[in-house]
């Protein structure tokens, strides 16, 4: 008992020893190296933690808690049945970057501030289906958001940093990409096709790769406007830019609602933006968003605004054709409270009001664009902030629609190299530090990033000590363990969440491309096996 005090006690007097001077600057003692036996029992200071039983409230999780809660799971789940029907809408969510990490941590997060701890349940999770998604794309094991909105949302894999075209167009490939027969065709065009509405919402431009692969067909994604092919020295009249695509081609044109940021991609030089600083980015003079409301008054009642406020104030119970575009570029993160954006729930809102006017049904496209953007930055604050905001915008649309009639899907075109590690008591913010190094005896944070411009390496080998940084800032940049200028993505499979008619479809593991081929079977659209009941 003595020998085990003293050893105890050693280990503790060591986690929290002071530097001490070295010919290579400042060091810390070492720490005994313990087995994982030793560290399981130790708190994130190095102190030995007190053996205690987890708790919900003031009662013990002991042995009948578990029996009624598990029982209480048992019983829902015997009770799921599946909704055979077609299914008359389609809303698909996509929440870019949201590797099942981030969807845990954002759980713990939402927890957290609720009152609920590691017993929330979030809106998704409450879906009765789910299946895990592969994301690798035709010539990259780790795929990019281009690549991966092809499979998910035509049904083929295609390269890396293409859209809406198969493998046989390799990147910049201009001609190929103009072959008609390399043309992959989205769910949303079948859609269109079958006599139904669609519309898209982001957070990020209208332009970018998630939203795109719903209606363009290009060989580079970053061609979103023809600034962008021509310097590269490229011919934007032979490679149709991203932008045109939206406006004039023959998918992109019938959309009737487009909310989202990125409005340089659709001005010229020249133009002012109305929130000032620099104005448009076309060379080629042409005014897209201005050729959009002459083409969609034509058609019936159009409205576009480009302000928060605006958006609240349009009649979507007589509206028509709907253009939002909220920024200059990208929409800011939530947590930065930009009050000319709307949140991605209202856009989500303004978006079904507006298409569930059409009888015959219609396909919505939501994206959660800046969860991926945050992670980019090794920002896992700001990152967890937009994953609660898709969440908002999931729950809203489920209580907005019938589950008989709509098939919500809710998945990620791929991972971010988010982990949750260390051994952190029950309760604790996710966000905070979750366990001691046995080796520098310095703290880490439960959350970190395997690459990104988080890495915090020294000449001298030496780790900084989180407890002395400001993890609480919105922006504060979690540690990663190799330097990147921005975060790579992760390349395990992410999870898919389904609900509605035939949501059934989606239940163990699943390539990204099989994603489009259920969904056209739920609604009897497009080409291959449809579920079409004929009226008796």
């Amino acid at each position: 008992m003595r020998l085990q005090l003293a050893f105890v006690l050693a280990v503790a007097a060591m986690a929290a020893s002071a530097r001490v001077p070295s010919p290579r600057g400042p060091q810390r003692e070492p720490v005994i190296k313990m087995t994982y036996k030793d560290q399981d029992h130790l708190d994130v200071m190095g102190h030995v933690r007190a053996s205690k039983s987890a708790k919900s409230g003031n009662a013990v999780e002991g042995m009948d808690y578990w029996n009624q809660q598990m029982q209480a799971e048992l019983q829902d789940q015997l009770a799921k049945s599946p909704i055979v029907k077609q299914a008359k809408n389609i809303i698909f969510f996509l929440g870019d970057g949201t590797s099942i990490s981030t969807l845990t941590a954002a759980r713990l997060l939402k927890g957290h501030s609720t009152g609920n701890g590691e017993h929330e349940v979030m809106a998704y999770e409450r879906f009765p289906y789910s299946s895990l998604i592969k994301t690798y794309s035709a010539d990259k094991i780790v795929t990019d958001s281009a690549a991966s909105a092809t499979a998910y949302l035509t049904g083929a894999k295609g390269n890396q940093a293409t859209i809406g075209v198969d493998a046989n167009v390799l990147l910049s490939d201009c001609d190929a990409m103009n072959n008609p027969s390399y043309h992959t065709s989205s769910v949303l065009k079948n859609f269109q096709d079958a006599g139904k509405s669609t519309g898209i919402v982001t957070v990020t431009r209208v332009t970018h790769a998630s939203p795109a692969g719903n209606y363009a067909h290009t060989a580079e994604r970053h061609w979103e406007n023809d600034d962008d092919i021509n310097d590269i020295n490229g011919d934007p009249e032979k490679c149709d830019d991203i932008a045109e695509q939206l406006v004039y081609g023959p998918t992109g044109s019938k959309i009737k609602v487009i909310l989202g940021g990125g409005r340089k991609k659709l001005t010229p030089k020249g133009v002012d933006d109305p929130e000032g600083g620099d104005g448009g980015r076309r060379d080629d003079g042409k005014n897209l968003i201005q050729s959009w409301i002459d083409q969609k008054q034509v058609l019936g009642n159009a409205s576009y605004v480009w302000h928060r406020n605006d958006l609240l104030q349009v009649d979507t119970a007589n509206t028509d054709y709907l253009m939002g575009l909220f920024d200059w570029s990208h929409m800011a993160f939530a947590i930065d409270q930009d009050t000319s954006n709307p949140s991605l729930e209202e856009m989500t809102r303004a978006a079904i009001e507006v298409l569930q006017r059409d009888d015959n049904g219609f396909f919505l496209f939501v994206e959660g664009g800046n969860i991926d953007k945050a992670h980019h930055l090794n920002e896992h604050r700001s990152a967890l902030e937009e994953a609660l905001e898709f969440e908002k915008a999931i729950a809203l649309a489920d209580s907005m629609t019938n589950p008989e009639e709509t098939l919500i899907i809710v998945t990620a075109d791929h991972s971010q190299p988010l982990v949750i590690n260390g051994y952190p008591e029950r309760g604790t913010d996710v966000l905070g530090l979750g366990d001691f190094s046995d080796v520098d005896g310095l703290p880490f944070t439960t959350l970190m990033y395997t690459n990104g411009p988080g890495y915090r390496g020294e000449p001298q080998g030496e780790r900084p000590d989180p407890s002395t940084e400001n993890y609480n800032d919105p922006h504060y940049m979690g540690a990663a363990t190799v330097p990147m200028i921005e975060s790579h993505h992760a390349g395990e499979e992410v999870i898919l969440y389904a609900r509605g008619p035939h949501a059934h479809l989606f239940t163990g593991i699943h390539e990204n491309a099989y994603i489009p081929h259920a969904l056209r079977y739920a609604a009897c659209v497009g080409d291959g096996l449809q579920f079409c009941p004929t009226e008796a």
